[in-house]
């Protein structure tokens, strides 16, 4: 496995990112000033993911997807490791905001992170059609976080 940053042409790999986050203008958003890296296993692209500094020891990941057919083999956990080694000693904090999902709370968590916080409505106000996942409309964001000063994503 190759965890490398992507530094041109980001956009490429759009269909990937759609799958963490469906409106491709929220993904213009934060995709050029974030730090994108992708995950490959001899060649093929398994995820992407997208770190940005969100100053004060504070970076973010905006977008954290692994392709279908790669999903529940621990690539996703693989990302969040690698990222963690990657900013520690960088920074302090390592933030990711996701939907309310019985899928992606219980993977954030397992990882290490602990939720500080919600911004309502973030997904009804902040995007232009409703969003799904696992038969529920997603409305407050869930914002986690973990330290990445000295440990490691579990």
């Amino acid at each position: 496995m190759d965890f490398t940053e992507v530094k041109q042409d980001k956009k490429r790999f759009l269909t990937l990112l759609l799958m963490a986050d469906e409106q491709e203008d929220m993904i213009d958003r934060y995709l050029e000033r974030g730090e994108m890296f992708v995950l490959t296993d001899d060649g093929e692209v398994c995820g992407v993911c997208v770190v940005t500094d969100e100053g004060g020891g504070m970076f973010e990941i905006k977008n954290l997807a692994v392709s279908p057919e790669r999903r529940r083999q621990g690539l996703g956990r693989e990302m969040i490791a690698q990222v963690c080694a990657l900013y520690r000693g960088r920074g302090e904090t390592l933030r990711v905001g996701t939907g309310d999902s019985p899928l992606t709370i219980p993977f954030y968590e397992s990882c290490g992170f602990r939720e500080v916080g919600r911004i309502k409505n973030f997904f009804t106000e902040g995007y232009d059609h409703p969003i799904f996942e696992c038969g529920r409309q997603l409305t407050d964001m869930v914002v986690l976080q973990m330290p990445i000063i000295g440990g490691t994503a579990q």
